[in-house]
């Protein structure tokens, strides 16, 4: 469990250096090499305290760089310096040292020279002790919880919740082989040990079945720095030698015959510039690097495996070939289910919206579906800050997949699903290769049903707007200007509906009002935006609170056509019988929020769009010496 105090001295320790290491990578690396450093002494100590115990490390030439001597007070700040920066540089080389040590050594550098600086540095650090607890482990994935990106390889760090979610559906077995084959910082890893252990609480694993357990999980990583972080982290976890491997997962041949039970991955995203350059064993000939991952794990999957691996959209829906060529093998072998996630799971460093994509080569053998389930809320908000909410559909999600995973067992159906529910829906593995498309995405599919089925009841705008009302609101001779912003909707030349702004509009009522005129004509003068409009004849209707959602509505009408208009005035009654799918209002609600993410989500990509422009004409200009 990560306590208060140990995250206040990891955030201690980060601010000390921010001054002189601005780059987070750096200064996890500094913290890394120093909490090393210092266990290495703790458990010298510990080994020293035995009966017969014997100093491990620091013998041998090396006892100089012990830690404890390194924090004698009578060290003078330049001479503490000058030992540290002589001992870190000269401590891969110790023979004295584990591999995984030595490692952690390799290229270490103090990339500041102010003894001030290191003193508190290495004060703070002295706070930690190696006791092989939880605690360090978490202290540990805390702190590499700043590693949110690497830009350079398109390389998000996965919010462990969504980790968690992943190994909850998934499941792996203590006997189980396991891989993450772009396991940057060990995430995935750590968490499926946690989840076996959790899962046999009731009869814990003896020495030996741990240890076995601890030797079937593998990652590989083809960044030197991610592997070792990813050992550190495991280590710090009670793994005494992780198997972890520095190794281009997409180049590599050496390791292509080894197969795996379990596999799960958040793999990057993009590929490097200059793209890659794959061996000829993938299943789909590509060069993009979410593809050749997917297949690679397809492909190395046990005939009973199953795994779960996170995908940018694209994956579900690009039209180029080798993605639907890739789309058409997964539903043919393997896949049983997709997750889509809201696009702000990885904000603020991407908006992308991303789907998991669910495996299991038994269940898919013996289901005709896939399942569908869409996640509008991770229990954060989607902002930049991602604060947390109270809004969660990832426990709802989790019971529906191993609902869906004993119903294709048992050869029954999953009795969550439901007919009118956007949250989870099943379409038909023929219907989706029917569709040269091959398309992963399950709103596509839902779109057509709706239209084709009328799944939702078609109600009539008269029974959800509030005609009733003793004395609907008249404006009269009022001109609307550029401040009141009033968002409205136009079919063929004619506005029908729209609503105000409560705080910028004219309209202060307690409800967003909708807005009908009944003085049309096939003028464009109502087209302006934001318009003006003088009406003595226009009329203010609110939604009935228990039936819609005014958002709702206005999304909703923008799907209705209308022929061309003969006549100069057109009347309210003419508008009352149009008739609209309308869903039960908590799902209105839903979909006007997914609506609403998704278009702050593309204005914040506009503006970056525009400063990402600035910066391209500035830097000509810098050239141009203007």
């Amino acid at each position: 469990m990560l306590t208060q105090e140990i995250k206040k001295k990891i955030d201690s320790a980060r601010n000390i250096l921010v001054g002189k290491v601005s780059d987070p990578k750096a200064q996890v690396e500094q913290i890394t090499t120093a909490l090393i450093y210092k266990f290495m002494d703790d458990m010298d100590k510990q080994a020293a305290s035995l009966p017969k115990g014997k100093v491990r490390f620091f013998i041998n030439g090396y006892g100089k760089y012990a830690w404890s001597k390194m924090m004698d007070a009578k060290l003078g700040g330049q001479e503490r310096l000058n030992l540290y920066v002589e001992a870190i540089t000269k401590m891969s080389k110790n023979p004295n040292l584990p591999q995984l040590f030595r490692d952690v050594f390799k290229d270490a550098v103090l990339p500041y020279r102010d003894p001030e600086t290191l003193n508190l540095f290495l004060k703070e650090i002295n706070g930690f002790t190696y006791d092989h607890s939880e605690n360090l482990g978490d202290a540990y994935e805390y702190l590499l919880s700043i590693l949110s990106v690497q830009g350079d390889i398109g390389s998000l760090r996965t919010p462990r919740h969504i980790i968690d979610f992943i190994v909850e559906v998934v499941d792996p077995k203590k006997d189980e082989s396991i891989l993450d084959p772009a396991c940057g910082t060990a995430g995935f890893l750590i968490s499926a040990y946690k989840h076996i252990l959790q899962s046999n609480k009731n009869k814990p694993l003896t020495p030996d079945e741990k240890k076995r357990l601890m030797n079937n999980l593998t990652g590989y990583d083809i960044s030197p720095d991610m592997v070792k972080l990813s050992l550190v982290n495991m280590y710090l976890h009670g793994f005494p030698s992780p198997n972890i491997h520095e190794y281009d997962t997409l180049t590599g041949e050496e390791k292509w015959g080894e197969r795996f039970d379990v596999m799960m991955a958040n793999p990057p995203f993009m590929s490097p510039t200059g793209g890659i350059r794959p061996h000829k064993r993938f299943m789909v000939q590509a060069t993009r690097a979410e593809l050749l991952f997917v297949d690679y794990i397809v492909e190395h999957l046990n005939n009973h495996g199953r795994g779960g691996v996170i995908v940018p959209e694209g994956v579900g829906a690009n039209p180029d070939n080798s993605y639907r060529q890739l789309r058409k093998l997964l539903v043919q072998d393997g896949l049983y289910a997709v997750v889509s996630l809201p696009s702000g799971v990885f904000n603020p460093y991407s908006g992308i919206r991303t789907h998991i994509l669910f495996f299991d080569n038994q269940l898919s053998k013996q289901s005709k579906d896939i399942l569908f389930v869409k996640v509008s809320n991770d229990g954060f908000d989607l902002g930049a800050q991602r604060r947390p909410i109270d809004k969660n559909d990832l426990s709802r999600a989790i019971e529906v997949l191993h609902a869906q995973q004993e119903a294709i067992k048992n050869g029954k159906k999953n009795s969550l699903l439901k007919k009118d529910e956007l949250f989870v829906w099943t379409i038909s593995k023929k219907e989706i290769l029917d569709n040269e498309n091959y398309s992963l995405s399950g709103d596509s599919y839902r779109a057509k049903e709706k239209h084709s089925s009328s799944k939702w009841t078609m109600t009539e705008l008269h029974d959800v707007l509030d005609y009733e009302q003793p004395t609907p609101y008249i404006v009269k001779s009022v001109e609307y200007d550029d401040a009141h912003a009033t968002p409205v909707l136009t079919a063929g030349k004619t506005f029908i509906l729209g609503y105000t702004n409560e705080k910028e509009g004219i309209f202060k009522k307690e409800k967003l009002p909708v807005i009908i005129f009944d003085d049309f004509t096939t003028s464009m003068k109502f087209v302006d935006f934001p318009f003006k409009v003088k009406s003595s004849a226009m009329k203010i209707l609110h939604a009935k609170k228990d039936k819609a959602d005014i958002r709702f509505l206005f999304y909703a009408m923008q799907r209705v056509h209308f022929a061309p208009y003969k006549h100069k005035r057109h009347w309210i009654s003419e508008y009352s019988k149009i008739k609209i799918p309308l869903p039960p209002l908590s799902v209105q609600k839903e979909i006007v929020a997914k609506i609403t993410n998704d278009e702050q989500q593309i204005s914040a990509l506009k503006k970056e769009i525009e400063s990402r422009k600035k910066e391209i004409e500035l830097k000509i200009a810098e050239v141009w010496g203007e």
